[in-house]
């Protein structure tokens, strides 16, 4: 399966409002999708992860940026553009933000995901049906019926449940690098950052994956939908409906009526 068939899969049985995103690490500058915009030289200015997703999944477009188009410190540091410095390992970014304590923050920064300079590269994002390269990775947003639609795809042939965790922070080190990392699928509730820069809304959610599981959440979102878990979900309409006493009132009128018709 290809990233084109892919996102026609996504369209057909989830309905995204905004385009399924593939995630791309690539080594050399020369592989870069050719259309990929570069914040620094394209745009005039740095940007975060996330903005990047947004700029794909709202805009289509490809964007392909390193440490040097980067303007998130966290982010730096994850995607192995920069060194963990003692101020950071230490966690003076989370302390009195995300905890009450230098001890407590450092917790919360080393339990983010992390690439190594050797593993690290060009991090492109762009629309899946646009797709230049084939994707590491696959995100879609979604509200919580969507990405519940995904997880019941994804679970068709494996049982179980998705195991995921949540930290309010640096979501995008949980949807690109935490996948390539564990090999497993996560649900992704949108950090702090993501809806201040990237403009993700309250009633979004995401899902990630491995793009090697593609066909196999395609044949999950295919079986379920064939067994009637779908989305937009089906309202059950097959009841009567009540109505307050003034309209049972007119209701039983016209019944009235009726019967003198027939006696008269």
């Amino acid at each position: 399966m290809n990233a084109k068939e892919l996102s026609d899969a996504i369209q057909t049985y989830v309905r995204t409002e905004t385009f399924p995103v593939g995630v791309s690490l690539v080594k050399e500058e020369a592989n870069l999708p050719r259309k990929a915009k570069r914040p620094t030289r394209d745009l005039g200015y740095q940007i975060t992860i996330c903005q990047a997703v947004g700029f794909s999944r709202r805009y289509g477009w490809s964007i392909a940026m390193n440490g040097a188009d980067l303007s998130c410190p966290i982010a730096q540091v994850a995607f192995g553009y920069e060194e963990q410095l003692p101020f950071y390992s230490e966690g003076n970014l989370a302390c009195g933000m995300y905890t009450d304590s230098l001890e407590t923050g450092a917790k919360s920064e080393q339990d983010v995901p992390k690439l190594s300079a050797q593993e690290t590269g060009y991090y492109v994002s762009y629309p899946l049906e646009r797709a230049e390269i084939d994707p590491d990775v696959v995100v879609i947003y979604g509200n919580s019926a969507q990405v519940m639609r995904l997880v019941a795809g994804m679970l068709y042939k494996r049982g179980g449940s998705i195991p995921s965790t949540f930290s309010s922070r640096a979501d995008c080190a949980d949807i690109a690098i935490k996948p390539l990392q564990t090999g497993e699928p996560q649900v992704i509730v949108p950090c702090y950052g993501d809806r201040l820069f990237a403009q993700t809304q309250d009633h979004e959610m995401a899902f990630s994956f491995h793009f090697r599981d593609a066909q196999e959440l395609v044949e999950g979102l295919a079986g379920t939908q064939k067994g009637g878990v779908r989305y937009p979900i089906p309202s059950f309409l097959r009841y009567q409906a009540e109505f307050p006493p003034t309209y049972q009132k007119l209701a039983g009128m016209f019944g009235e009526g009726k019967e003198k018709e027939l006696t008269s």
